[in-house]
């Protein structure tokens, strides 16, 4: 789960030098889920590979109900790994077919991890 968290922060430190025609800094709202999920290879003549399942509907929620430069992680999630980072819990969010949830952000790695201060990453 850590590697996840890590490869979210590097596409957020990638994504804050970028800029919009107009100037304006391009930043993601990024949204992370654990759990069960299917995938495999659909399509006859031109083929694609999809992951399906309710771990991903939710880490697309996490998105979409998150915060723009920042991480927003479920409660599993941050369990799993407040070890090595630190979260912010968010007042319960209503999350479309999930009901009330509280989810978490990402604000720092904690001394035992080699990241120190996310704050630069994940903005505000």
């Amino acid at each position: 789960m850590a590697a996840v968290i890590e490869f979210a922060i590097a596409m957020s430190e990638a994504i804050s030098p970028v800029r919009t025609p107009s100037g304006a800094q391009l930043r993601l709202r990024i949204g992370i889920e654990t759990g069960p999920v299917v995938a495999g290879v659909i399509g006859r003549h031109k083929y694609s590979y999809d992951v399906w399942g309710d771990t991903v509907n939710t880490a697309s929620r996490m998105e979409s109900h998150g915060v723009v430069g920042r991480i927003q992680v479920t409660e599993r999630v941050a369990r799993a790994v407040e070890s090595h980072y630190s979260f912010e819990a968010r007042t319960a969010v209503a999350v479309k077919g999930k009901g009330t949830m509280t989810t978490y952000l990402l604000v720092a790695a904690n001394t035992s991890s080699p990241r120190r201060n996310l704050d630069a990453a994940v903005g505000p």
